[in-house]
């Protein structure tokens, strides 16, 4: 097992969970305070352990966790994140990931995606794309294999 600072350190000190910033002055013992998750849930994760908040790491216990679309994106039908990022890892390639009503929200969900999957899956280079069809804006995701 890794040592929390090094954990820590490789993921920026942000939550895998929730994507918040992890205090590192605050108690391992309080809520918010810092914690090493190590996805036991998920033996074929290529990153065993990730940061995690306390709260987050507990709330989830040893099953998948679901990783949440911002609020403040405009997305119809978006996919479940943990499941696409699993995929992307695996086998590379393009997977649509979410609908869009407008151009503007297309691309705000496409770099919100690029960033959190920069976090979510590190060392996977990950691109998104908008295209046009059927009245609404296709957000894509692709990745070559590692």
């Amino acid at each position: 097992m890794s040592s929390l600072d090094d954990v820590a350190s490789r993921d920026s000190w942000r939550c895998w969970v929730c994507d918040e910033p992890v205090d590192p002055d605050m108690s391992v013992n309080d809520p918010r305070g810092p914690s090493v998750d190590s996805r036991t849930a998920d033996k074929k994760a290529k990153v065993a352990e990730r940061l995690a908040h306390r709260a987050c790491n507990t709330r989830k216990g040893a099953v998948k966790v679901v990783i949440a679309w911002p609020d403040h994106l405009h997305v119809v039908e978006p996919a479940p994140l943990i499941t696409v990022a699993e995929r992307l890892e695996r086998k590379g390639g393009r997977e649509l990931v979410a609908r869009c009503p407008s151009r503007k929200d297309a691309q705000a969900a496409a770099d919100w995606l690029v960033d959190r999957f920069a976090r979510l899956v590190p060392g996977l280079p990950v691109t998104a794309s908008v295209d046009a069809g059927g009245g609404q804006y296709l957000v894509a995701l692709a990745a070559g294999r590692r």
